[in-house]
Formats: structure tokens, C-alpha cells, sequence
């Protein structure tokens, strides 16, 4: 990591990020809460050992991030999440439409705040823009567009 954050430092370059609080939740639904991924959790879920002070696991992904910059010696990097979504069918148990609304709808809502590390607005991009019913492997995949294959729309979202 260091010799990119390096490189990318003395660029000026973002480091592109993928966010998906999504797969953290399915991968450990014993330790990670629904309201905490989806950016409905009425108070502090988390506080790290500096004292930042976490509502949503977005943020906190992020902030890992900002992190292991800081330790390759690279925090003039910004990162900049080239995707980030929440699929709306798939699983059989999260992956909701209603599910797939609330979280990008408050992803779209919260990106202006930043993180607790690091505020202010965080360039941000919404994976994606149609289901693709072709697409190879978990269900799940199929289904993180904003609209269906017909144009449709999945869900109701607001820019």
C-alpha cells in the first residue's frame, strides 16, 4: 500500500474506493446491526480508539480507509467511492427493494456530511445505474441497479 499511496499522493490522484456496507452486514449478521449498514441507527453504534464516534458503517469503511493512508504515509490522498450500492433482490433475506431505497436514499442524503475523521463532502457514485439479468454469479448481482431491464424503476430514489 505505501509505494501507491505514495504515487498517488505525489500525483494528486483520489484513491477509488469501493464501499459496500452490504457485504460487511452479510458477512457477519452477528456483529454488525441492519440499522447500522442501512443509515438508520438512532445513535452511536461505534466509537473508535480516538474517539470518532460512528452511526453508520459506511463512514466507518471509509474512514478505515483514511486510515491505512495515514499509516503509508498519504494523507493528503482523498479517496473518492467509485461505488457504492445496495442490491434489491437476491438473498432471499436483505436484499429488498425497500431495503435497496433506504440505504441509497440516505447514502445520497449523507455523502454532503462526510465522515467523522474527515468532513465534508465525499465524491460519491451509485452502483448502478440498471440490473443486469445476465450477469454471472450470486443472485444478488443482479440486482444492485437503480432501474430494471425494462427502464422501469426498481425502487423510488431522490437526487
Amino acid at each position: 500500500m505505501p509505494p501507491i499511496a505514495q504515487y498517488l499522493a505525489t500525483t494528486g490522484a483520489p484513491l477509488l474506493a469501493n464501499i459496500y456496507p452490504y457485504f460487511s452486514y452479510k458477512g457477519d449478521t452477528t456483529n454488525i446491526r441492519l440499522d447500522y449498514a442501512l443509515f438508520t441507527a438512532p445513535a452511536t453504534v461505534v466509537t473508535d480508539d480516538n474517539g470518532n464516534q460512528y452511526q453508520n458503517l459506511f463512514d466507518a469503511l471509509v474512514d478505515t480507509m483514511y486510515s491505512a493512508l495515514e499509516s503509508a504515509g498519504a494523507t493528503s490522498v482523498p479517496i473518492v467511492v467509485s461505488e457504492s450500492g445496495w442490491p434489491s433482490a437476491g438473498d432471499g433475506t436483505v436484499a429488498t427493494a425497500g431495503n435497496a431505497q433506504t440505504y441509497n436514499q440516505n447514502l445520497i442524503n449523507h455523502v454532503g456530511k462526510g465522515t467523522p475523521k474527515r468532513p465534508g463532502a465525499i465524491e460519491t457514485y451509485i452502483f448502478a445505474m440498471f440490473n443486469e439479468n445476465g450477469k454471472k454469479g450470486n443472485d444478488t448481482e443482479k440486482h444492485f441497479g437503480l432501474f430494471n431491464t425494462d427502464k422501469s424503476r426498481a425502487y423510488k430514489i431522490n437526487f
